[in-house]
């Protein structure tokens, strides 16, 4: 493995993590994360979305972690420390006069997260995050539905603009290491000039395997979270990158001390990670909205009667 000292993870325990709890995590969760994340040497901590809840049905519902406010987090991080803090919009969803200027924030790096077909109106956010003094990514999501010339065409849009990094987003935690290796190679070929990032689900119990792939290839900012909290099929863990990444800046004893404390408790509250509903989406290439459904109905473990369900036209209909 080459993966190494060039490589930088982002854990999106609070951002990605929130879609399990609606970011219902308490701040002295957030704080300890913070702290534990400093001590093991992680680069960036995203503590969240900066979207709008003006623009969002429901926000009201939501804990603080999805509409960030500058004054909340200035509360919140008490004192700023060697972890980076990044934080997550997505298109349509984002008011920019939200944004402060750099310089007035705790915020490092602002992620802006699409869809392929909107990669334009992304990278016009880019833009406008790149003016205000932020570093910056280009998430494109459901990277597994994407058809090849429309990536070469967003490659050519993205290849032009200040963007600072690019992800590789598995949406579906359908890939395998050899889907990764071939995206990886195909976004160097196209994009010659920017770093790549990698944010993996585990659908197929493929976080970990994609996200090494992912590293072993140049790839340098990955994506993960503790105990693998995340949506549905939950996140590459942090523990693991944490624990195999050959970097000696990195430190695994604070990472066991936030899963002994909140993660194990939290977990016994909240369900995340592999399920055979989550698998099955994951196989078919699918959102795993239908199977996160599935798990909140009666029949929440009638695997077969899922599977049938999706991939059965006379039980799907």
């Amino acid at each position: 493995m080459n993966a190494g000292k060039n490589h930088k993870i982002v854990d999106c325990t609070i951002r990605d993590g929130g879609l399990v709890n609606n970011w219902d995590f308490s701040v002295d969760f957030v704080q300890h994360l913070y702290k534990c994340l400093n001590a093991a040497g992680v680069d960036y901590m995203e503590i969240g979305y900066k979207n709008s809840p003006k623009l969002l049905k429901g926000s009201e519902s939501s804990g603080p972690w999805r509409f960030l406010k500058d004054e909340f987090l200035q509360d919140v991080i008490e004192e700023k420390q060697t972890t980076k803090l990044s934080a997550l919009v997505d298109i349509g969803r984002v008011d920019v006069n939200d944004i402060l200027p750099r310089e007035k924030s705790l915020l490092d790096l602002i992620r802006v997260a699409c869809y392929i077909k909107d990669v334009d109106e992304a990278l016009e956010l880019v833009q406008l995050f790149h003016e205000r003094g932020y570093e910056s990514t280009l998430n494109i999501m459901a990277l597994s539905n994407v058809k090849e010339n429309q990536l070469i065409e967003a490659f050519k849009m993205i290849s032009h603009s200040v963007v600072d990094v690019v992800y590789i987003v598995d949406s579906y935690g359908s890939l395998v290491p050899k889907d990764i290796q071939y995206l990886v190679k195909m976004f160097q070929k196209h994009l010659p000039g920017k770093r790549l990032g990698a944010h993996m689900h585990n659908n197929l119990q493929l976080a970990f395997a994609n996200t090494l792939a992912a590293a072993d290839h140049g790839v340098e900012l990955l994506d993960s979270s503790v105990y693998g909290m995340g949506r549905a099929a939950g996140n590459c863990p942090t523990e693991l990158l944490v624990g195999l990444l050959k970097n000696s800046n990195y430190s695994l004893r604070p990472i066991l001390d936030m899963i002994e404390k909140y993660m194990i408790p939290l977990r016994d509250i909240e369900e995340w990670g592999y399920l055979i509903p989550y698998m099955i989406t994951g196989l078919l290439d699918e959102h795993p909205r239908s199977a996160m459904a599935f798990r909140n109905s009666p029949d929440r473990d009638m695997a077969l009667q899922f599977y049938d369900m999706l991939s059965v036209p006379d039980v799907k209909s």
